[in-house]
């Protein structure tokens, strides 16, 4: 047990290090730091080592690890856009989230009904899965930190596309569930009752509970130090808290954890833009972020080595 410690300490503290230095070292080449940590992962894996961390054994553990990454990435990412919300500014992120993600999953579960021959909840399970982009892994392709300026519309686009749509996909996760023919009740209930409940009901509850979090922190983060004495620092906790509240407040009134994250980080940066608290954050976020990445993909190795 504890030579199993000692192994877990030690390839985690070189891991640690590793992602403090390689996003640097790799940046002008066309090399991805986390394919490094798959590979390492399997390696480690492959030692005559006493690793009982298998994610397909702990599945709970990596599923709770997993939403953090995601839930910590999307506040990271929302902190990062500088333009102010509007209908007209986010135009482009919000055609790409709600046209072309659309279509995109309707191509796929076509794709995987018609050619593959999967039943078509499966199909949709499918599609709802692949077509939104990543926020973690795609970082690079992203606007710059906070009041960087690499905010051209490309980037601006990706970014705002990729904190959307991950909360965004999950009606049709649920319109997966509603399609099963085992499902209680007749194919139109059901899909009545995905319309009002998984639609309508848990996206407006993500807006609320997005919005109103973050307009709320920012009061507790800019305001209230002005008006009582408090200590202006630690704000990259500041980004957790903002993180786990709004997700934890969410998903008890049962509406998308994610999409209420990711909002409530464009709302709070929306109060005092250049405010260097900001940067602050999104460091912490980006740290946390990129340790979450480096235990999950390490993770992944065990089962891609299975056999080895």
């Amino acid at each position: 047990m504890y030579a199993s410690l000692h192994y877990h300490a030690g390839y985690s503290g070189v891991a640690i290090l590793g992602v403090a230095w390689l996003p640097s070292l790799l940046e002008k080449y066309p090399l991805s730091y986390p394919i490094l940590y798959l590979g390492l992962g399997m390696a480690i894996y492959a030692l005559p080592l006493d690793l009982p961390t298998d994610p397909f054994q702990h599945q709970e553990f990596v599923t709770h690890i997993s939403e953090l990454c995601v839930i910590v990435a999307l506040t990271g990412t929302g902190l990062k856009i500088d333009r102010s919300f509007s209908l007209r500014t986010w135009r482009t992120p919000l055609l790409l989230v709600l046209v072309l993600m659309v279509l995109t999953i309707a191509g796929l579960t076509l794709a995987g009904w018609a050619l593959v021959g999967l039943p078509l909840a499966s199909a949709v399970l499918l599609a709802a899965a692949l077509a939104p982009t990543d926020p973690v892994l795609a970082g690079d392709v992203q606007v710059g930190d906070p009041g960087e300026g690499r905010e051209d519309n490309v980037r601006f686009a990706l970014t705002g596309e990729a904190g959307l749509n991950d909360g965004l996909a999950f009606p049709f996760v649920y319109l997966a569930i509603a399609l099963l023919p085992a499902a209680a009740g007749s194919l139109p209930e059901r899909l009545g009752h995905w319309l009002w409940q998984d639609v309508v009901y848990r996206t407006v509850a993500a807006l609320v509970f997005g919005i109103v979090s973050g307009k709320l922190l920012a009061y507790l983060i800019f305001s209230l130090p002005k008006r009582i004495s408090i200590k202006t620092g630690a704000y990259g906790f500041v980004a957790l808290a903002v993180t786990l509240i709004t997700y934890g407040l969410t998903e008890l009134a049962h509406g998308y954890g994610f999409l209420a994250v990711f909002l409530a980080a464009v709302t709070l940066r929306g109060r005092e833009r250049r405010h260097e608290y900001h940067k602050q954050m999104h460091a912490f976020t980006d740290q946390l972020e990129r340790l979450f990445i480096v235990i999950i993909l390490i993770l992944f190795g065990a089962p891609s080595c299975a056999g080895c």
